[in-house]
């Protein structure tokens, strides 16, 4: 299969994902979920995505759309587009689909697609994890993986604007 197949095989819509989701599930897969902006991809987004695909068999990013970074981040965010976001990612090899969500969270997507395992950088405290609540309900973990220090998307702004 040609690499740009084998990427743009990895872009689902909601109804589709959720179809993904139960084929997936009903192959005994353990399906592992993260979120995030990934504006200007970085060395600690590949080693936290990388650690968190290691939780499970699946993994799927949510991505916030460019809308959605917008009204989190700031007009002149994200610096990347979505669908350049949305390519860089499904890139990696360890990712199995890709969603873009439209709102500030995506607790109905989780709640849609009840991952197994919801992970998280280790910024985060698990309580303040946005579906938690929600995957725990139902049985599931929640986990955080070790935070990279000094690699995020601001500080590279910044040490471009110091440039």
């Amino acid at each position: 299969m040609k690499a740009t197949n084998v990427i743009s095989n990895k872009f689902f819509n909601l109804k589709e994902l959720e179809v993904k989701c139960k084929s997936w599930k009903n192959n005994n897969n353990k399906i592992v979920f993260t979120n995030g902006c990934f504006d200007l991809v970085h060395r600690g987004h590949i080693e936290i995505l990388a650690g968190i695909s290691e939780l499970g068999d699946k993994l799927i990013i949510g991505l916030n759309s460019d809308s959605s970074i917008k009204k989190l981040k700031g007009e002149k965010r994200p610096i990347i587009d979505e669908y350049s976001r949305k390519l860089l990612l499904a890139g990696l090899f360890f990712v199995d689909a890709i969603i873009i969500f439209d709102e500030d969270t995506p607790y109905e997507l989780i709640d849609s697609l009840r991952p197994d395992v919801l992970a998280k950088g280790g910024d985060y405290q698990l309580e303040d994890i946005v579906g938690y609540d929600i995957v725990k309900k139902y049985g599931g973990e929640t986990i955080t993986i070790p935070f990279i220090p000094n690699f995020s998307s601001s500080n590279i702004i910044d040490k471009i604007k110091n440039i």
